[in-house]
């Protein structure tokens, strides 16, 4: 197989050092970026900490009450305060589409896995060295336009890559060659292998692993008993093996959004009027895609217990674009058994819905 180079440039806190920069007050400040902590009786998650919020303990998917905590509690030792901003997506896929045209550049096949995160194939240039060189161009030219930093991380393949980048942030080059890469794996806490999250973390730490290294002793057999199939990948990933292609574009397998309710509620108005509002944002959506029909589907509740439940529908005849009407109703016949004693015996209070569609054509 031919020699391959590949990068992974991950920003660094992408949301709040955004709001930083735009904000000369902000500057130096920690900030979290997501829902509203409504002085600690907000509903919903953190989306973004800078690193000075992440002092305090606050990360992304954190609870906002939660943070809120933090910050006050952060407040009382004589620390700074904490910024709490809401989201601004125009914003950030503004400047994900500038980083974007930076990294294209430079490499002509690049893979944007996420508004902050891209993987470009660097095997043009036949060495490591000239790749760390075009790496650092990079990133000095995303922190003269844009004012924020991001870390890279260079290997054989984009596992090695998305590793290496996270491991010297923020800020932070690494590169790491094909002979290099047992070394670099081994003495890795196991939760750095893409794939092992919390619960598969706990399963085998009880088992005594907890490095990459310790991951080594099993056979891909034993590592399939332990974990399912995705145990032949994390075998696979523990010895650095990744054969998976840099691909310019996804294919959009489903268009969705979901809210959760400031206070668990059982207003049979409020809901079909968030419904309302969910379906047309994401009919909306649709309407501006590529695709001409889709023939699924789904609703989502979550009860104040955090029970979830789903109901789908899906059609031999597609729904087109001209069609909100034909959606808007079968919406209307998968939720309403939630607000009544059909799907909703006991009669819950909800906390979040969400609408779903897929299975495009």
């Amino acid at each position: 197989m031919e020699k391959r180079i590949i990068a992974h440039l991950d920003m660094d806190a992408f949301f709040a050092s955004l709001e930083e920069v735009a904000t000369p007050g902000f500057l130096g400040k920690p900030i979290v970026v997501g829902s509203d902590p409504k002085e600690g009786k907000g509903r919903g998650v953190v989306s973004t900490a800078n690193y000075k919020a992440r002092e305090y303990g606050i990360h992304s998917a954190l609870p906002i009450s939660t943070a809120w905590k933090l910050s006050q509690k952060a407040k009382k030792e004589g620390k700074a305060e904490v910024v709490f901003l809401s989201v601004d997506f125009k914003l950030y896929e503004r400047v994900s589409a500038e980083i974007l045209s930076i990294i294209k550049q430079h490499s002509n096949l690049v893979e944007q896995a996420s508004i902050d995160e891209f993987y470009f194939d660097l095997s043009f240039l036949k060495t490591f060295k000239k790749a760390k060189a075009i790496c650092l161009a990079i990133k000095e030219e995303i922190k003269k336009k844009e004012r924020v930093t991001c870390s890279i991380g260079i290997g054989p393949n984009k596992l090695i890559s998305k590793i290496a980048a996270n491991v010297n942030k923020p800020d932070g080059i690494l590169l790491v060659e094909e002979k290099e890469v047992r070394k670099f794996l081994n003495p890795l806490p196991i939760k750095k292998i893409p794939g092992i999250g919390l619960k598969t973390n706990q399963i085998l730490n009880k088992k005594g692993i907890n490095l990459i290294r310790d991951l080594s002793k099993f056979t891909k057999k034993e590592m399939e008993t332990m974990l399912g199939k995705s145990g032949i990948k994390i075998y696979h990933s523990a010895k650095g093996i990744d054969n998976d292609l840099v691909i310019e574009f996804h294919e959009v397998k489903s268009i969705s959004e979901q809210t959760t309710f400031d206070e668990n509620t059982s207003n049979v108005a409020l809901v079909m009027d968030t419904f309302s509002t969910l379906s047309k944002n994401v009919f909306n959506t649709f309407t501006k895609s590529d695709f001409s029909e889709f023939k699924t589907i789904t609703v989502t509740i979550r009860f104040s217990d955090f029970q979830t439940k789903t109901s789908s529908k899906s059609f031999e005849k597609g729904v087109g674009k001209k069609e909100q009407k034909r959606f808007s109703l079968e919406i209307l016949k998968l939720i309403l058994p939630f607000l009544d004693k059909r799907s909703n015996p006991s009669k819950k209070l909800i906390r979040l819905i969400g609408v779903r569609i897929m299975n495009f054509i």
